[in-house]
């Protein structure tokens, strides 16, 4: 171990390691394993407890405890595997402390995110997927496409200028209903239903639904019931979405048709 390496330098990295791996989106329980590596292979009895809004970091062996308050943002699973693998290394003894140190703040400062162009084409061809599934025509495939990327880009549009939570998915599920209900009351589409379930998939919180069984399956109660509430509240407010657009597409269609 190296003499320059204090107590309270491991605690703080790890504090700082479990910050980044909590809200990127990683389980509670690997939080606190990862941690527990870092610690022991730095030659210190490192404790931690996570949850889902905060950290709590200290020796066996010492009364202090480390707490970091955490706040969920948004899944960023590349963090978490970068974070992994530097933590890997060290416990194997490929890297020092202090490289460590290093490669965690500019994993925390580095902004990890696709360019606009490839997660526009991510969300169509993930809304296509679905409607394989159910052997629809060629032409719903080619509706699902495009009213999935244009709900995709609402709902982060609308994510840049609410901040209210749960609204922008909200909003991303009313523009998928109002379109598709208007491609078929214009005889456009075949079937509405069909359109809304494919093109709601890049919305669909699918990552903090499983975290949520992993997290209750580990029996960590607490945060997988926390983690399920969210996902649940999320799809609620897509499936609200969805039944307004529809429901005003109804209004709108019913009014010129009388």
């Amino acid at each position: 171990m190296e003499k320059s390496i204090t107590e309270d330098d491991v605690i703080s990295l790890c504090g700082k390691v479990g910050k980044i791996l909590l809200t990127s989106g990683a389980e509670t329980s690997r939080v606190e394993s990862t941690v527990e590596y870092i610690g022991k292979a730095a030659h210190y009895d490192i404790a931690c407890h996570a949850t889902i809004t905060a950290l709590f970091v200290g020796t066996n062996n010492q009364s202090r405890t480390h707490l970091v308050k955490v706040q969920l943002g948004d899944w960023n699973l590349q963090k978490v595997d970068e974070i992994n693998t530097v933590s890997r290394k060290f416990v194997r003894g490929q890297l020092d402390f202090h490289t460590l140190k290093e490669s965690v703040e500019k994993i925390d400062r580095k902004v990890i995110d696709f360019n606009w162009p490839l997660k526009i084409i991510g969300a169509g061809f993930v809304s296509v997927a679905p409607m394989l599934l159910f052997k629809a025509t060629w032409t719903d495939l080619s509706y699902a496409f495009f009213v999935g990327i244009i709900g995709y880009l609402g709902a982060v549009l609308a994510g840049y200028r609410i901040k209210t939570p749960y609204v922008a998915a909200g909003c991303g599920g009313f523009i998928v209903g109002f379109l598709a209900a208007t491609l078929q009351f214009s005889g456009l589409g075949s079937s509405a239903g069909n359109i809304i379930v494919s093109a709601l998939m890049p919305l669909v919180p699918g990552v903090a639904i499983t975290n949520s069984f992993r997290e209750i399956i580990d029996r960590n109660t607490i945060s997988g019931v926390v983690r399920a509430v969210d996902a649940v509240i999320i799809a609620g407010s897509i499936g609200a979405g969805v039944v307004i657009g529809t429901s005003l597409c109804k209004l709108i269609f019913a009014w010129i048709g009388g």
